[in-house]
């Protein structure tokens, strides 16, 4: 009975999330809350909430914090110079804003939100594309890719999930898969590199050397690889679905130098009232010290994430009316996730205290061959792809990976394997028409959805088995 009733409660809270009935924070907290009525367990729920809170307030603590951190720092503009940087690398080479393109998306995905990650990486770089007459899915799809690896930072999401799930300290499943994320991210780059190679083959290398300036407009001109004249304003030969072209834009150099074409396009207002030049080497410091204590474990992720949240502000924005601001500015985010997490208590510990999860599992046990019971983690890794895919990660870590995790305990694999191979299809997750933030992204990027799945469900899902292979071999999964 509990087995049918724990698997009605799972089923409940997916579908109602999935046809957008229900916000997940109400989900994770009315659902259950019923459920438990329904066991005859009731009485016993003030209990199971309580332990649950508890159990999460840390993990809670670090990602309120680390949303600030980050939000604080792209604020002040500590990734300004990177995202000139990247303008200026890809010139007007096909190939080179590609791989811009994955770099950027990667450093910017360091916030732990893919709706900013995708609006600054879509303004940075989608005039280039539009100039150049560049496949605008390639775009979407290598944007969404790098944010799908980087998403697995603590403060992302899905490992905080994980972690909560399982009872897990976030750093203990973060840490050990760095090198099998870092293979991730390299193959996307990599896989970026060739789509870009192809976009150059497809249009050749515009080169700025003239600017052609006529009474209805600036129109650019440039000589291809191949020794075809290439312009901006013409259609492509063999344009993908969702790519366009525009004129050049007036004032881009006319002495063949493409990095001031590029400073014609900026990523981030570099006017904006909360940039701090004369502070960045504190902040790039500060950045660099709080990263490796996280890696080093010199001291918890919550402590590292609230001392640098708070140091951050201080010196940045001394006065408190100023902090206030940039508080309020982030608070939507961090009340999002906080709240979700908290919600996520009353779901586990209703799931756990009622012994509904101990029988799901069991049963879980039984079907599952014994010959792959020592290779749940595999099993695991493998499911995420499409379970994440197709269910909010809600749904698969709340929902799925406890009992996934409380199977594999009995053939003797360990929570924090379960957890770290639960992580691997994350590259494919942010593709996911149940994700938000990829609507920010295609429609920022003028694609129609259909054409961005179309391109990238098979290089995202390759993406995900190359991190699991990764995980293997160096025995973290």
């Amino acid at each position: 009975m509990l087995t049918l009733l724990g698997f009605a409660m799972i089923a409940t809270f997916l579908v109602l999330i999935m046809l957008k009935k229900m916000s997940p924070i109400a989900a994770l907290v009315l659902i259950p809350a019923l459920f438990c009525v329904f066991v005859g367990k009731g009485a016993h729920l003030g209990d199971y909430v309580i332990d649950g809170v508890t159990s999460l307030a840390p993990t809670a603590a670090m990602l309120m914090f680390a949303i600030v951190y980050f939000g604080v720092m792209i604020d002040v503009g500590l990734f300004d110079p990177i995202v000139r940087g990247i303008l200026k690398f890809c010139r007007a080479d096909p190939m080179r804003i590609v791989v811009g393109t994955a770099l950027l998306a990667a450093i910017v995905s360091l916030d732990g939100d893919g709706s900013t990650t995708f609006m600054i990486t879509v303004s940075a770089l989608y005039p280039l594309y539009k100039r150049l007459k560049m496949s605008l899915v390639i775009l979407t799809g290598v944007a969404a890719m790098a944010n799908g690896v980087m998403n697995t930072l603590p403060w992302g999401g899905p490992t905080a999930r994980a972690a909560t799930a399982l009872k897990l300290d976030a750093s203990d499943i973060f840490v050990p898969m760095i090198p099998a994320l870092a293979v991730g991210l390299l193959f996307v780059i990599g896989l970026s590199y060739v789509l870009g190679l192809r976009e150059r083959r497809r249009l050749g290398v515009l080169t700025l050397d003239e600017v052609l300036v006529e009474e209805k407009g600036t129109v650019l001109v440039g000589t291809g690889s191949g020794g075809a004249a290439v312009a901006a304003g013409a259609p492509g030969p063999g344009s993908e679905a969702g790519a366009g072209g525009s004129g050049a834009t007036p004032g881009a150099g006319a002495d063949g130098s493409d990095a001031d074409a590029a400073d014609d396009f900026q990523g981030l207002d570099p006017h904006r009232d909360t940039l701090r030049p004369k502070l960045y080497w504190f902040n790039a410091l500060l950045t660099v010290v709080l990263l490796t204590a996280m890696i080093l474990e010199w001291l918890p992720i919550p402590v590292l994430f609230l001392l640098g949240a708070a140091l951050a502000l201080t010196v940045n924005f001394p006065r408190i009316p100023d902090q206030k601001a940039r508080l309020a500015a982030h608070a939507d985010n961090v009340l999002n996730v906080s709240g979700m997490v908290f919600a996520a208590a009353v779901f586990t510990g209703v799931l756990q205290g009622t012994g509904m999860v101990d029988h799901m599992a069991k049963w879980m046990v039984d079907v599952i061959p014994e010959g792959m019971g020592p290779h749940m983690a595999l099993v695991t890794g493998v499911l995420s792809l499409p379970l994440t895919y197709f269910m909010s990660n809600d749904g698969f870590y709340f929902g799925v990976l406890p009992v996934l995790a409380e199977a594999g305990a009995a053939h003797g694999v360990s929570p924090l394997e379960m957890a770290r191979a639960s992580l691997v299809g994350q590259p494919l997750h942010m593709s996911s028409p149940l994700v938000p933030a990829v609507y920010v992204l295609v429609g920022m990027a003028k694609v129609e959805f259909g054409d961005h799945t179309r391109f990238v469900v098979k290089y995202a899902a390759l993406t995900c088995l190359v991190i699991l292979a990764a995980g293997i071999l160096f025995g973290i999964v």
